[in-house]
Formats: structure tokens, sequence, C-alpha cells
């Protein structure tokens, strides 16, 4: 596998030149977790929160969130997303919601960083729109699941 690096030959901060990959189609997918009360998950999922509909929100802004991840973290190459997907899975019984994103794209480079940014990003809003009536709420085990395309081909975390 070649080596990249995000450093130049005089150790300054360098952005990865992906213009000799071959395009490929490029899958990641993330998640991540909000810890939260038993009344908060409760309210979200009944749509009796004060703020409307929590996952509504949250969807739409960690889609947003994608899409601007090279605007966020530097020398992340702006990609042209075909697909970004944010789905939610209560868990009502660890008082949590499984937050999972999917980006998808046919170019040069992953879509690891934007899987991560919209599920960071969908989690925050969640936190964002709750912490009013419940500030003790955590967000934990947000990771890249799968990954595929390009040289390295597919990836899979262990469970």
């Amino acid at each position: 596998m070649s080596e990249f690096s995000h450093v130049n030959s005089n150790g300054e901060a360098n952005m990865v030149d992906v213009s000799d990959k071959q395009a490929s189609v490029r899958v990641a997918r993330a998640e991540g977790y909000v810890n939260m009360s038993a009344e908060t998950l409760a309210k979200i999922l009944a749509g009796d929160h004060h703020k409307g509909d929590v996952f509504s929100v949250a969807r739409i802004a960690g889609i947003q969130a994608a899409k601007q991840t090279s605007n966020l973290i530097p020398l992340c190459h702006p990609l042209m997303l075909s697909k970004v997907a944010v789905e939610f899975q209560p868990q009502p019984e660890h008082n949590r919601v499984r937050i999972e994103s999917l980006c998808k794209l046919t170019g040069q480079t992953g879509v690891e960083m934007e899987a991560l940014t919209a599920v960071s990003v969908t989690a925050l809003t969640l936190f964002d729109m709750c912490k009013a009536v419940d500030p003790g709420m955590e967000i934990s085990g947000i990771r890249v699941l799968e990954k595929q395309g390009g040289k390295t081909g597919h990836w899979q975390a262990d469970n």
C-alpha cells in the first residue's frame, strides 16, 4: 500500500494528492451513541419533546455536516457525495439512541471522515435539542463501522 502523508518533505501540513488514484465507488458507515435519561428518550419517542421532532432536525444536521466536512477538518478533500443517510435506533433497554450514518460517492478518496462527521454532528444536535431537560447526556462510541472502495477494498470493524 502506498504511503500517504499530510506532511510534506519540509514537515509542513499538506493535502494528499489523489489525482493519480483511480475513481471507484466508495462507501463508509459510522456509528455513535447518545446516552440519556429514560424520561428524555420517552419524550423523544412519543413526540412530546418541547422542541418538536428531535430526530428529523438531528438527521438534517448530520446530512448537512457530511457535506461540509472539508470545511471543518483541515486537509480533507471536498467531495461530491452521491448519498448521505442518517438513521436512528432507539435502545430503551440501554437508555440511549444509536446513530448510524452512510456516505457514498464515486471518487478518488474515501468517505470515512464524512460518515464520522455526520454521526458526530447528529449526536451534537440531539444533545443540543435535549440539554435543557437532560444536561447529563453523554455522547460515546463514535467509530467507523465499514469502508468499501479504493485500493484497500473492503474493511469492516470487529463487533
